[in-house]
């Protein structure tokens, strides 16, 4: 299994406010669906909530610490490791947020897909973690200007855990 944290993040590291995203990126969004597309998709509870629906063509994982919580056509699970279990072994998965689910798993996590969106540092709430150089190696970057469709200057990039490196 690879285990990919999915995210678009200020360079404070800022992810949302009041359980919202602060930035619309049409291209960040079509990035999203084209990696997570047919995958498995993990997220809290919170993180569920604030979609504006199911995502089409993929399998909603949602943690929570509610027993009784219970989501049409999702897996419900009440930890981390509940969660992975309950994908398939041979597949690329997907962390999808909140900043407290991507806390407990980037340590486990694989690989890291980020938007970095350049902006003055946000209000926020919710936050990703801190990437380790020590432990992550950048191997993958894509500038984008801001234009009429983007508010905001915003970079892809892609890493991935470095295993030559001590923990």
């Amino acid at each position: 299994m690879t285990i990919t944290l999915i995210a678009a993040a200020a360079e404070n590291n800022a992810l949302g406010k009041d359980n919202q995203m602060i930035w619309h990126l049409p291209d960040d969004f079509k990035r999203f669906k084209q990696l997570t597309s047919s995958h498995y998709i993990i997220m809290g509870r919170k993180t569920f909530d604030s979609l504006p629906g199911m995502l089409p063509n993929r399998t909603h994982v949602i943690i929570t610490r509610q027993q009784d919580y219970t989501a049409e056509n999702c897996i419900i699970a009440n930890s981390l490791e509940e969660a992975i279990k309950a994908c398939p072994q041979d597949e690329e998965v997907f962390v999808i947020g909140g900043g407290e689910i991507y806390k407990q798993s980037i340590t486990i996590a694989d690989k890291i897909e980020l938007t970095r969106v350049h902006c003055t540092t946000p209000e926020a709430d919710a936050f990703f973690p801190e990437i380790d150089p020590n432990k992550w190696e950048l191997t993958e970057k894509v500038y984008h200007p801001k234009d009429d469709k983007h508010k905001f200057d915003f970079t892809f990039e892609t890493f991935v855990k470095n295993t030559g490196k001590n923990e």
